[in-house]
């Protein structure tokens, strides 16, 4: 016996056809297998022609699709970027709505994986091999492709240590 809301679709559909046909709610509510509580409130819903309660979402659909489309488009863009561009193209939402809107759409920002740096071993031995020496000078074109260097360096000009944040879908 549950509420309103988690009446499944076949009750619903049995607590207005039985409603049509004259019954009584307790019979309806035997036959639906719910209380009689919640045939009652949904047959109030229903002739009320009531929809939801509380406040209406504030930007539409198709607002709602041009943001999913920002960011789409500029997915290194920080949440600031993104609600401040929403906002310029007629919105009137708040930061705190386009972060909610962004995270509906699936999205949700992560800093790209970035190798660990070599620990101090491994940066010693690497540089004991990398010292020119007389053997390496001499070493030919097919010597040097059998080389791997595995390890890349990371340089950051303006987005600190952690690195750029990307919008992106899970999974």
């Amino acid at each position: 016996m549950g509420k309103t809301a988690d009446l499944t679709v076949v009750q619903k559909t049995i607590i207005v056809t039985l409603h049509k046909e004259g019954k009584p709610q307790t019979f309806i509510a035997k036959d639906a297998g719910c209380s009689q509580s919640a045939v009652s409130k949904h047959v109030k819903r229903k002739l009320s022609g009531r929809k939801k309660c509380g406040r209406k979402r504030c930007p539409t659909n198709q607002e709602n699709r041009s943001l999913e489309r920002l960011v789409k488009q500029n997915r290194f863009n920080n949440l600031g970027e993104l609600h401040k561009e929403w906002t310029e193209a007629g919105v009137k939402a708040s930061r705190a709505t386009t972060h909610r809107r962004v995270n509906e759409f699936g999205y949700s920002c992560h800093i790209p994986l970035v190798k660990p740096l070599l620990n101090h071993r491994q940066r010693q031995r690497r540089l004991t091999w990398a010292n020119p020496g007389k053997e390496k000078k001499k070493w030919t074109a097919a010597q040097w492709s059998k080389v791997l260097f595995s390890d890349e360096s990371k340089f950051c000009i303006s987005l600190g240590n952690k690195g750029p944040r990307v919008w992106r879908k899970g999974g």
